[in-house]
């Protein structure tokens, strides 16, 4: 008997969900990078870079060091906040913006770094997808006209979570609203009183935090890589130009946005091409919008 091909409108529920969780690691990601580029107006092309490192520690704590990826998890939250967070900023980033590096120029050693990170991953690495050995090969479960694997359903549920606490963040505490204090004006924020290093350094320890555990959510479900950092960047950048540089909502409907159309296109368009729909999307955008849909204009000059 030959094999039953599904019809489109049988696959669209599952690729929209396939989509929706593509848009929620894609917003974790997308959010920490706005979040630096809102405060520091660097675009840091070593963000992808941030996501394989959480997934490679999370992948090496639980394979080599027999550790449960229930806490490998956390923990390698932990040091990817503290390594490609704090120490990036304090070492790299800090003492650039000291000597008053400009912005091209900072964008330059952003592309530089992230290759050297990415064949650093490499060399230590290898090149093979690896799969976390307590993950792999987990049935999923029918859930009516989708199937969901648990581990799937659990690193989403604490996904949506982080996104929560990192808007509640924003909005409620007093560091939240400090940076985006700084955001808006850095000068008059500075006059005011704001430590606006102390700003700073705390954005870039949260979006390593949520860069990192989007590294995670993607090495659990599907095996980590050297270049899946590198392969995540195009959406980042895509969503975060979507939705509007430097907006924290803009990220968020943005990764929605682009996570459903990738997904979605497959229905129309060969699996190895879908990445081409969100350059399409973008290009697209900053001819109609350069913006985004959240994004304010810019008055020049």
């Amino acid at each position: 008997v030959g094999v039953v091909k599904a019809t489109r409108l049988e696959r669209a529920p599952q690729l929209a969900l396939d989509g929706l969780i593509l848009g929620l690691i894609i917003a974790l990601a997308a959010l920490g990078l706005n979040l630096i580029f809102g405060t520091t107006g660097l675009t840091n092309f070593a963000h992808g870079e941030i996501l394989t490192m959480g997934g490679i520690v999370t992948y090496y704590l639980s394979s080599s060091f027999g550790v449960p990826v229930i806490i490998a998890v956390p923990l390698s939250i932990l040091i990817t906040a503290a390594v490609a967070g704090w120490a990036q900023n304090q070492y790299l980033w800090k003492p650039l913006r000291k000597r008053g590096t400009g912005l091209i120029a900072m964008l330059v050693v952003s592309i530089g770094f992230a290759i050297f990170l990415r064949y650093f991953f490499l060399f230590l690495f290898g090149g093979d997808t690896r799969q976390l050995p307590q993950y792999a090969g987990q049935a999923g479960l029918e859930l009516g006209l989708v199937n969901i694997t648990p581990k799937s359903i659990l690193t989403t549920v604490i996904g949506i979570g982080f996104i929560v606490f990192a808007t509640l963040w924003l909005l409620r505490t007093r560091m939240g609203k400090a940076s985006r204090a700084v955001a808006d004006n850095p000068a008059l924020a500075s006059v005011s009183g704001i430590d606006v290093q102390k700003v700073i350094r705390a954005v870039w320890i949260l979006g390593a935090a949520l860069a990192g555990y989007a590294g995670v959510i993607v090495t659990v479900n599907q095996g980590v890589s050297f270049l899946m950092g590198q392969d995540m960047l195009l959406l980042i950048f895509a969503a975060v130009t979507l939705g509007g540089l430097g907006t924290a909502n803009g990220a968020l409907v943005g990764s929605l946005i682009i996570g459903l159309f990738v997904q979605l296109s497959t229905l129309f368009i060969p699996t190895e091409l879908k990445y081409v729909g969100a350059l399409i999307v973008l290009i697209l955008i900053l001819i109609v919008r350069p913006q985004g849909i959240l994004g304010r204009k810019e008055r020049i000059g």
